[in-house]
């Protein structure tokens, strides 16, 4: 079953998405070249604790990887997803491109949502790459209303971010249903489904009363990823595009309603694209 909110609950979903907004823009006013992502997610969980809030991230577990070891995701340039501080322990330097996702739990509800930023400059290349993301999330967002299935979400995204852009939506990724937990039904592909049963939820009806939190990946060379062996069998949580190319990450949390979607982390839009 999908779970489905009532008023009063969706309120709380709202509070905790804001709370994630909030961490966002504490965020654009404190980022600058030559931090490292240690500094930069201890000021996540300095600015979570200020809040009331904890991170929905940190000890998070999924079979076959170790507890996740971080606040924040945090994923730099080819690096797409789940980005830790071990990972990349070099400081910003200007032109880095630095995906933030933020997961928090507040008041027994979840928020989660990440944005992409560039450090003090950017290339014309990833000017448009931001843009295709920011865009792709838009117009997906507009889907999320009853008389649409899911899989309309994915036939509008990837139309415009592989069909008008010409870059590539990351495979095997894609959003997810939430509220109490960080993870539940639906599933919501970035990407149309190629073979019968690949995407269950693929033909599912949005009905009023599911959040939802969607985020579409994108990168400039491929859609294929790469993830690190560990000795144990698992994988490393940091996900990087197979051929180093560039990529980026947008995420809203959506409540869909009975007159269509609202985007309860509203505000991301607003944010800088270039910080520091």
């Amino acid at each position: 079953m999908i779970p489905k909110v009532t008023s009063a609950e969706a309120d709380l979903a709202r509070e905790a998405a804001q709370k994630v907004v909030q961490t966002h823009e504490r965020l654009v006013e404190y980022l600058r070249v030559g931090q490292t992502l240690a500094q930069i997610d201890a000021f996540v969980a300095r600015t979570l604790e200020d809040m009331g809030c904890r991170s929905a991230f940190l000890g998070y577990r999924v079979p076959g990887s170790p507890a996740f070891p971080c606040h924040a995701c945090l994923s730099v340039n080819e690096c797409v997803v789940h980005g830790t501080v071990g990972f990349y322990g070099a400081p910003m330097q200007p032109g880095d491109i630095l995906k933030i996702d933020i997961g928090v739990f507040f008041k027994g509800w979840v928020g989660d949502a990440a944005w992409t930023y560039a450090f003090r400059e950017r290339t014309a290349l990833a000017a448009r790459l931001m843009d295709c993301g920011k865009e792709s999330l838009r117009r997906g967002v507009q889907t999320l209303r009853p008389g649409n299935s899911y899989i309309e979400w994915a036939r509008v995204v990837q139309g415009h971010a592989e069909g008008e852009c010409g870059f590539h939506l990351v495979r095997g990724l894609g959003g997810h249903g939430y509220g109490r937990k960080l993870h539940s039904r639906p599933y919501v592909s970035n990407t149309l489904p190629v073979s019968p049963g690949e995407w269950a939820d693929a033909h599912t009806p949005c009905t009023a009363g599911t959040l939802v939190a969607v985020e579409p990946m994108i990168a400039v060379g491929t859609g294929e990823t790469h993830q690190k062996r560990l000795g144990f069998g698992g994988q490393d949580w940091p996900i990087v595009t197979a051929d180093r190319s560039l990529a980026v990450h947008y995420e809203h949390d959506v409540l869909i309603g009975a007159d269509g979607p609202e985007a309860l982390t509203a505000g991301l839009e607003r944010l800088p694209d270039v910080v520091g």
